[in-house]
């Protein structure tokens, strides 16, 4: 891991008016529209209800911060730089590690300031240990998603990207609980969420802030897993196909 490669690759993402947009402000826009129009802020369950939709938005910020990182890595392809980066010493495990922790690492606005907000606006309260798992249960079981956004850029190109990653993020937003409540689905979407890595990534997260419709952690660590080391071996057999053209 090259860190002066990751910091360059982190403050691109920060400074692109895209990334502010859809992967900060529209997470924390949905989250207050959701907390205090579509929820009845004078039931007894609120503040839960808040908590899981706080859980949902943070998830999404952070999926959205992986799709839109891929997006950029598309346009990298399609310019010719990351050619010219096979060309220095910054091998190829370095280059797609940089590009992965950068994904992360976009994300944690979401993840800090849902969160605040939910806390301040909404009365969502956790004790130390509650925060810390709702915190590195999403910041890590969104691995696969990050995966699955450098996997988009090293398929799609600039011009397909922005439709393939709208699609990608709201389609397993959707089906994978982070839009529609899990409670609500029908049986026969509640089996198909299941095959999203995003209903695993609330598996890990949601027995903090609500009793229904739990997943066992052993169980959503390891799916979530699964999903990791497909995407991974995927990622990379695709790296080293291009790699073989230059």
């Amino acid at each position: 891991m090259n860190p002066a490669y990751l910091v360059v690759e982190t403050r691109r993402l920060f400074r692109s008016p895209r990334f502010l947009i859809f992967v900060v402000a529209f997470p924390v826009l949905m989250f207050l529209l959701q907390a205090t129009v579509f929820t009845d802020q004078s039931a007894a369950d609120h503040v839960a209800i808040a908590g899981v939709i706080m859980v949902n938005m943070m998830t999404f910020g952070a999926f959205a911060a992986a799709t839109t990182n891929g997006a950029r890595l598309a346009i990298e392809r399609a310019g010719g730089w990351q050619r010219q980066l096979r060309l220095t010493p910054l091998s190829g495990a370095g280059y797609l590690g940089g590009k992965a922790l950068s994904g992360m690492l976009a994300g944690l606005p979401a993840l800090i300031l849902v969160p605040v907000i939910a806390a301040f606006s909404q009365g969502v309260h956790l004790d130390p240990a509650g925060w810390t798992r709702v915190f590195l249960g999403i910041f890590l079981g969104t691995i696969p998603l990050v995966l699955l956004g450098l996997l988009l850029g090293q398929f799609g190109t600039p011009e397909s990207m922005q439709p393939i990653s709208m699609i990608v993020t709201l389609g397993m937003g959707f089906l994978g609980g982070l839009w529609i409540p899990l409670e609500g689905m029908p049986s026969w979407m509640h089996d198909v969420a299941q095959i999203m890595p995003t209903y695993w990534v609330l598996g890990l997260v949601r027995p903090v802030v609500t009793n229904q419709l739990l997943v066992s952690l052993p169980t959503a660590i390891g799916v979530l897993g699964a999903w990791t080391l497909a995407l991974g071996i995927v990622v990379v057999r695709r790296y080293r196909k291009d790699s073989a053209r230059v």
